[in-house]
């Protein structure tokens, strides 16, 4: 089938990183988290594509447009995690393995973070590990990836 390619998907306020309050999310930039995923992907054996939005409707559109060329969604759904059903409604309704991933531990912050409406329709969540969310969430795919084409 040749080379499985994933895409990336970074919510709102992912570009600030770097200088959006480090002690949360640490030191990387949106760049540096792209490098070193298309890093992570090219010894998985995995083409990646990486965009970030602050607006719903395009991330929204992208996961629709998504099915039938990738094989699979990394996505860290930022503030849109704990209340957006369209985004979940997205995600639910095309065929496409996805990883949802954040930065920081959503259970120990605040209330409101605790809640994510996204998890019920991925396939797996990886938090609170920085970078390492990430690079684990596209090796999770990766492995998602190979199961199914096992089973196939």
């Amino acid at each position: 089938m040749g080379m499985k390619k994933i895409l990336v998907l970074h919510g709102p306020n992912l570009n600030m990183l770097g200088r959006r309050e480090p002690q949360v999310y640490g030191t990387w930039t949106l760049a540096e988290i792209d490098a070193a995923l298309q890093q992570r992907a090219a010894e998985l054996d995995l083409r990646l594509e990486c965009r970030q939005s602050n607006h719903e409707g395009e991330l929204v559109d992208w996961i629709q447009q998504a099915e039938g060329s990738v094989q699979g969604l990394l996505i860290n759904p930022a503030a849109f995690t704990h209340y957006s059903y369209a985004l979940r409604e997205a995600l639910a309704a095309v065929k496409i393995p996805a990883v949802e991933v954040h930065l920081s531990n959503i259970f120990a912050r605040e209330p409101f973070r605790r809640q994510s409406v996204i998890s019920p329709v991925v396939s797996g969540v990886i938090c609170g590990l920085g970078l390492d969310s990430y690079l684990l969430g596209l090796e999770a795919l990766a492995r998602i990836l190979e199961r199914d084409g096992e089973e196939s």
